[in-house]
């Protein structure tokens, strides 16, 4: 009769375990199949979930097993399920196993519930030396993924319960202290004959799906590293200015962009600057002056900071003079120097910090800081960050806010769960750039919401680099201006998408969500993706193209489309593949319309600048920065003939808060000229007549289609004031008095009143309208005589009236607007009937002002 164990209902004499503050309320397992027969869960519908489970998959010498099957290991392992107990969020117990055979076995992939096409779970897959870890989603390709350098041989398992949207989450890690008689590697256990090893066992329930499953593991439970988590480091003001950093070099001191022997002059600033135009600069700087020459001599670390050129105090004026430009300067720390001359560690750092004004130190070889490091850093200035040369475990991440994911990782897998466990803690991919192209570094940190340290200690700058540097100016720039995101607790790894190899990340705030995507598409991708909700007052932007998109209506809700560039497909498989995209649901805050070449804004008071783009955003060009609130500006005064996607941002401090985009298609005509007032007259100024103020309703009509005008005050109406205009065009001989008056020279002297005869007016021609002169020379003129150039709709209004004539005359028949429009077309036909004493009919002959009085 098989045995089963009950753990649930703490009862007395009942030999029943509960746990009163977590859903999953026990398991009921058979002891000797090592078979769950059931979880009792509270808050359901049904307390007593039936399902029967393996207590564990596992592999032993590469063949999949299972508890559920004990006969296919039943004479080489031993397997118990003990130490069962109750915790302040599930169960937790021990699986061990003992090698009961003669010879020697290699086990590994132990998975809680065991592997599955219908659930959730994190195990080994390949050979990889470093990162052999994948997450498996049902019907998706096996994610290969980071996870802490303690959790190498963990196994995570979630199960769905889609009656009560509940998931059954079970996180199993072997126990390295529990090998008897074996050898570890970083993913194996090699048990020797009668040799053991545990595992231990996390059960828990949670509501959602798995990704809860996966939030509560890691993030909530910390790996289950910690029973409580010392978060003061973390809230501590004057440190917390890293989780907001993206980009960062370390150099050794040999560098040249650092110092050149050559000419002695030091070129960090112009190293900087050039960072700038690229990616928008260095967040910190490292000089490394040791590795590998110490034990040359008995100097040790701190002497060879004291022997670099200019000493402490030129490394001093440096750190003062680049965070002038916006980048810090760390310095590095060995722990293991004790073979030269002996000092102090901490009393070493501490002078090394007051000595160079350092605002961090790289912790070579260490994944965790320490107290007294800290301190050490603190008793001489705040703010100094201590950056571990790995990524810090749970346990460490109390003591440490920033570290890497290091460099042995060349080729990095796709997803970095430890930016899970703590999205505040600062991540930095180490990339190199002296072996190949490494855009897949630089997108896969975008994709993880960190930044990239890149390491240019190795010689070598490939042709290539500034290109790529190019590239991680375009993803760090919507890292820095989303920040707050990439570092709150709102972080959802591999949301669901319609299709394979293309991958989304969710970061979610109040106001702001933003969705980063990675492809290995080589021939792009464009398509809905993934499902959003859309909220009122909301509106989607794709951050990395600058396009506003629109969700579709499905049948299975709200999808949105998501874009990625092609890429050469050889590059598939090496350290530049891929490509992404940027997403984000944002406030709508900005209202901005364009009119003709007039751009108009309306924000809130809200946030500190408007920054309007000629395309798309970029270190190296600027942005016209208005202040929020309503603002009107010509488009053509402040970018000049520049046509296409115009992208308006509102940002409060760096941060962007929404963003539009006004499209200006090429080849469309704007009015780009102005009105500049002439000052007011008293009396009517000699030549001038006075036209009534009125209203007035705008139907401009040209006579060349092939040559477009602008439009945009068509078929509007305006409220004129009234104004005086000169009843005659100007003459030879009020033009002839401005320029002997103004002594006016044209900068264009082409055919430049070129009907005159040696530079005078041609005897009879006096009263004859001045022509050939140019629009420069006519505002000139208008300028030198008090007055201005009518505009469009003043000319046009003086000719129509308020009536809005088709003619300045009396017509003798009425006119319809479709003839109104065909006659300022000055066709033959429409011509015909129009008396001649009114205007002249053009015969290609110039008469003199006046000559048409009754027109």
């Amino acid at each position: 009769m098989k045995k089963s164990i009950l753990l649930f209902f703490l009862l007395a004499g009942s030999g029943r375990y509960v746990c009163s503050q977590t859903l999953l309320q026990g398991i009921q397992f058979s002891k000797d199949s090592l078979t769950i027969q059931q979880f009792q869960v509270r808050g359901t519908q049904d307390p007593t979930i039936r399902q029967v489970l393996p207590l564990a998959s596992f592999l032993l010498e590469g063949r999949q097993m299972s508890t559920q099957q004990p006969a296919s290991f039943r004479d080489l392992l031993q397997i118990q399920f003990t130490d069962y107990a109750k915790t302040s969020y599930g169960l937790t117990g021990n699986i061990s196993f003992k090698n009961i055979s003669k010879d020697t076995l290699r086990l590994e992939n132990v998975v809680p519930f065991g592997e599955g096409g219908d659930r959730v779970y994190i195990t080994g897959k390949g050979k990889q030396e470093l990162s052999r870890t994948h997450l498996f989603v049902p019907g998706r390709q096996p994610v290969n993924v980071i996870v802490p350098d303690n959790a190498w041989d963990l196994s995570f398992c979630s199960m769905d319960v889609p009656s009560d949207h509940l998931q059954l989450t079970a996180l199993a890690r072997r126990n390295r202290a529990s090998i008897l008689k074996g050898t570890r590697t970083r993913f194996e256990t090699i048990l020797y004959p009668g040799g053991s090893v545990s595992y231990n066992l996390y059960l828990e329930a949670v509501s959602g799906d798995w990704h809860a499953g996966l939030e509560e593991v890691f993030q909530k439970r910390l790996l289950y590293d910690l029973d409580h988590f010392d978060n003061s480091l973390f809230e501590r003001k004057d440190l917390q200015w890293v989780r907001h950093a993206y980009v960062s070099h370390i150099m050794m001191n040999w560098d040249k962009d650092y110092y050149d022997a050559t000419d002695k002059q030091f070129h960090l600033a112009e190293f900087l600057a050039k960072g700038k135009q690229l990616f928008g600069g260095d967040d910190f700087i490292c000089l490394w002056p040791t590795w590998p020459t110490l034990g040359l001599d008995q100097r040790n670390q701190f002497d060879l900071f004291n022997d670099l050129p200019g000493g402490l105090p030129r490394l001093s004026s440096m750190a003062r003079e680049s965070r002038a430009q916006g980048t810090r300067l760390f310095v590095c720390y060995n722990p293991w120097d004790e073979s030269t001359r002996s000092e102090n560690h901490f009393e070493g750092i501490s002078k090394l910090i007051a000595g160079s004004s350092a605002d961090g130190v790289v912790l070579d070889t260490k994944g965790e800081s320490s107290k007294e490091l800290q301190a050490a850093a603190d008793k001489v200035k705040p703010g100094v960050i201590m950056y571990s040369e790995g990524m810090a475990i749970p346990k460490y991440m109390p003591g440490i806010v920033s570290g890497r994911v290091h460099n042995a990782l060349y080729y990095p897998p796709m997803l970095n769960l430890n930016k899970l466990i703590k999205p505040e803690f600062a991540i930095f991919r180490v990339a190199e750039i002296y072996k190949e192209p490494i855009q897949r570094e630089f997108a896969l940190a975008f994709f993880n919401g960190y930044g990239t340290e890149m390491n240019i200690m190795a010689p070598g700058k490939p042709d290539w680099v500034d290109k790529q540097y190019e590239y991680l100016g375009r993803t760090s720039r919507i890292l820095r201006e989303n920040t707050n995101n990439f570092v709150a607790h709102g972080f959802t790894p591999l949301i669901e998408t319609s299709a394979d190899n293309i991958w989304v990340n969710q970061w979610v705030l109040p106001e702001k969500t933003l969705y980063t995507i990675y492809s290995l598409h080589p021939e792009g991708y464009k398509d809905y993706l993934f499902r959003v909700t859309p909220k009122d007052a909301s509106h989607f932007v794709d951050l990395w193209h600058h396009r506003l998109l629109e969700p579709a209506r499905k049948k299975d809700g709200w999808w949105i489309e998501a874009e990625t560039a092609s890429f050469d497909k050889k590059w598939l498989g090496t350290n530049n593949e891929g490509e992404v995209d940027a997403i984000a649901r944002l406030p709508l805050l900005i209202r901005a319309n364009r009119d003709g070449d007039l751009l108009t804004i309306h924000t809130p008071i809200r946030g500190d600048e408007i920054r309007i783009w000629a395309g798309k955003p970029g270190y190296d060009k600027k942005p016209i920065v208005v202040q929020p609130g309503t603002q009107q500006l010509s488009l053509y005064q402040k970018f000049g003939r520049f046509e296409g996607d115009f992208i308006i941002q509102l940002m409060d401090k760096g941060i962007l808060l929404d963003e539009t985009i006004v499209s200006l298609p090429p080849g469309e005509p704007r009015r780009v000229s102005g009105v500049v007032k002439s000052k007011p007259a008293v009396t009517i100024p000699k030549g001038m007549v006075s036209i009534p103020a009125g209203s007035f309703h705008f139907i401009p009509t040209h006579g060349d289609a092939f040559i477009p005008y602008p439009t945009q005050d068509a078929d509007s109406m305006f409220s004129l004031p009234s104004f005086y205009m000169d009843r005659f065009p100007v003459t030879n001989q009020q033009y002839g008095q401005f320029v002997k008056a103004s002594h006016y020279h044209p900068a264009d002297t082409v055919n430049y009143l070129k009907h005159w005869i040696n530079g005078q007016i041609p005897k009879g021609m006096e009263n004859y309208p001045v022509v050939y002169i140019s629009y420069e020379d006519a505002k000139a003129y208008a300028a030198w005589s008090g007055k201005r150039l009518p505009t469009e709709i003043e000319w046009q209004y003086a000719a129509q009236t308020t009536n809005e004539n088709p003619w300045p005359w009396k017509q003798t028949h009425p006119v319809t607007r479709k003839e109104q429009v065909i006659t300022a077309t000055l066709t033959v036909s429409a011509l015909e009937g129009i008396d001649s004493s009114v205007c002249n009919l053009g015969n290609g002959a110039l008469y003199p002002v006046g000559k048409y009085p009754s027109g």
